[in-house]
């Protein structure tokens, strides 16, 4: 209707990525120290025998449940795993749990002071709330193309991209709990002569520490529902049987490892909400 221009915004975006692509040793050093962690957390997975690996994650999901007497989601871990070991996913899940460790380590290890420093800036929170927005409204697809373009294939750039996508919640959430923590407990310790570490080590992150908890959870979750699209880009694990599956048409095969996938959610979601529900 109207002859306007046509704003420029790929070629913008293409210029960019260009440019910092030429940072290239930046970002080696960064793929060496995703990939050392990713190996090491994926050599412990290998080096613990199945059955071992197993009676560890029951024993902790046992300490953390003690008081609750929850059985049956001690029954459910152990048909579960049972399940994804007959059907001969193993080496595929821990490959997933090492993408998603890794992926909720980071969002933890960034999310978290990006959260603080909102909660205590409002320069920084209007700035953040929109980056955060547009992190969680942005199609998951799109993240895959910079994180090829700058880290190549493999599970780094499905790290990465699976850290952009769920680290909002880890954010906001920290934030949101900090804001919340009454302002007469602050009051107090300021009254009793506490610096503003002690007061955030001592009151406001305590205080805040359910609340946190709950987003690390979401940012686990989302984490996980990455590792199919990561599987496009040479991210190994349960989402690559999902993703040959389709292109294959095999809908038993896709169902199965798609299972799989839904018990490790169901596993990864209890065990973080005990590790929350323990906080009290």
């Amino acid at each position: 209707m109207f002859d306007l221009p046509k704003i420029p915004l790929a070629h913008w975006i293409d210029a960019f990525v260009a440019w910092i692509s030429h940072f290239e040793g930046f970002f080696y050093v960064i793929t060496n120290a995703l990939g050392g962690i990713i190996n090491a957390i994926q050599w412990v997975f290998d080096l613990l025998p199945i059955p071992v690996f197993i009676l560890a994650v029951i024993a902790l999901t046992w300490w953390l449940t003690r008081h609750e007497r929850k059985l049956g989601l001690l029954v459910f871990e152990l048909l579960g795993f049972l399940y994804i070991w007959n059907q001969g996913f193993w080496r595929d899940m821990t490959q997933t749990l090492t993408l998603v460790l890794t992926a909720s380590l980071l969002a933890i290890i960034i999310g978290v002071p990006l959260g603080l420093w909102a909660a205590m800036n409002r320069t920084v929170a209007r700035i953040v709330k929109p980056l955060m927005d547009f992190m969680q409204t942005m199609p998951a697809f799109v993240y895959l193309i910079p994180a090829v373009a700058l880290f190549g294939i493999g599970m780094v750039p499905g790290v990465v991209a699976s850290v952009i996508f769920a680290m909002p919640p880890t954010v906001r959430m920290t934030q949101l709990g900090i804001q919340q923590v009454s302002g007469e407990l602050i009051e107090a310790a300021d009254s009793f002569g506490a610096t503003r570490w002690q007061r955030l080590t001592k009151v406001q992150l305590p205080g805040a520490l359910s609340t946190i908890m709950a987003g690390i959870n979401q940012s686990m979750m989302l984490a996980l529902s990455m590792v199919v699209i990561a599987s496009m880009i040479g991210a190994m694990g349960l989402g690559t049987q999902v993703y040959f599956a389709v292109g294959r048409n095999e809908a038993g095969s896709g169902f199965a490892a798609g299972l799989a996938i839904v018990i490790l959610a169901i596993i990864l979601d209890r065990i973080t909400q005990a590790m929350n529900h323990k906080q009290h």
